[in-house]
């Protein structure tokens, strides 16, 4: 372990990714061992990160970071706002849940506690933190010694014992492995050095093991195929749905969008109305069914605008998009929190899932052609 160790960190100090701006000091630069540095950037990163990578979560946390820069401006800003600086994010509980975070945190320090966790549990008790997560606060903001496991990490450690069975599957020997291998005199760089090698070196595909400081105490790379690892399950098929959505004009020109209910994935966005397709039924009947039911009104159903398929996690949906004239009936939010009938140059104003993104893009050229 200490070899180990020694060679992660000597590989760091030339290889590893030192500018990331949440892990700099008020100066810009690398914070000296055993320095605490501000946790609120800290977590706010870590929770970006937890579905998001490096390059793309970074220029959202600046944004976040100038509109609420700090805990009590988290806690009191407005859903909508939030919303909108997670949008193209995706997974928008996340934001949801710092907010949560931001309000306990502020409520347990009003009665008598510090402000910041400096334990394990304490993070653990906010919604959306798990243990890895709340290792990496604590040992970033902190330099506390805390072990973590996220994706990369699972990764290097299943390599490096070649592992011979899907790391879900070995969670309890993985964490072991990480803690017997954390540097606790310096878990800061530690950690960060683990995550920068499964970044940029024992990568999914192609890891650059030539390049690696460990190398020669892999054992995946003994067995002569390091791609192999980590084991994976068998691909499960995920299910496939279609999902009629109306774009739908009033007589002044105005589309009618809704909001969606706060539980669930993308609770709290707005959306172009619709719902999926029963078995045998027409697109066009799928549409002119789901405004009856969500939002009690009747449309003559259009031309098509556009197709969209997205992927998720558990699910792929294909969007299939038409025009709609409003006929007959008073929005009513039936399953939905609100509706609104907004001019076509104000959509930018709302937060919009991705897939949304694609079908706003078409609605403004087919307008602009018009």
């Amino acid at each position: 372990m200490p070899a180990l160790r020694a060679a992660l960190l000597a590989w760091a100090v030339e290889h590893g990714r030192h500018g990331i701006p949440w892990k700099l000091g008020p100066d810009q630069q690398p914070t000296p061992c055993g320095t605490a540095l501000d946790p609120y950037p800290i977590w706010v990163a870590e929770v970006m990160l937890q579905q998001t990578q490096l390059q793309v979560a970074v220029p959202y946390w600046r944004r976040w970071m100038q509109a609420l820069p700090s805990l009590e401006a988290l806690a009191t800003a407005e859903e909508q706002h939030l919303l909108m600086l997670w949008q193209g994010l995706g997974y928008y509980v996340r934001a949801r849940r710092l907010q949560q975070g931001a309000q306990l945190l502020l409520e347990a320090e009003a009665q008598g506690a510090e402000r910041w966790p400096r334990s394990l549990q304490g993070w653990l008790a906010l919604p959306g933190i798990g243990r890895s997560t709340a290792g990496s606060i604590l040992s970033s903001a902190f330099d506390l010694p805390f072990a973590i496991l996220d994706g990369n990490v699972k990764r290097v450690l299943a390599r490096l014992i070649a592992c011979p069975r899907p790391p879900a599957r070995e969670l309890q020997g993985l964490w072991q492995l990480s803690e017997q291998l954390l540097d606790p005199q310096r878990p800061r760089a530690f950690n960060q050095a683990l995550m920068d090698l499964g970044a940029t070196i024992c990568t999914p595909r192609n890891p650059r093991c030539g390049a690696c400081p460990w190398q020669g105490q892999c054992a995946a790379y003994a067995a002569g195929d390091p791609a192999a690892y980590p084991v994976k399950d068998a691909p499960r098929e995920l299910p496939f749905q279609v999902i009629g959505v109306g774009v739908v004009f009033n007589a002044e020109g105005q589309v009618l969008i809704d909001q969606r209910l706060n539980e669930g994935l993308l609770g709290g966005l707005w959306e172009f109305p619709g719902g999926k397709q029963e078995p045998g039924e027409a697109i066009e009947a799928t549409i002119a069914r789901e405004l009856r039911e969500e939002l009690a009104i009747e449309v003559a159903v259009g031309d098509a605008l556009i197709q969209v398929d997205h992927a998720y996690s558990h699910k792929r949906l294909r969007f299939e998009v038409h025009c709609c004239r409003w006929l007959s009936g008073e929005p009513q939010s039936l399953a939905c929190q609100q509706w609104r009938w907004v001019d076509p140059s104000q959509l930018g104003d709302y937060p919009f899932p991705a897939a949304n993104a694609r079908i706003i893009a078409a609605l403004q050229a087919h307008l602009a052609a018009a």
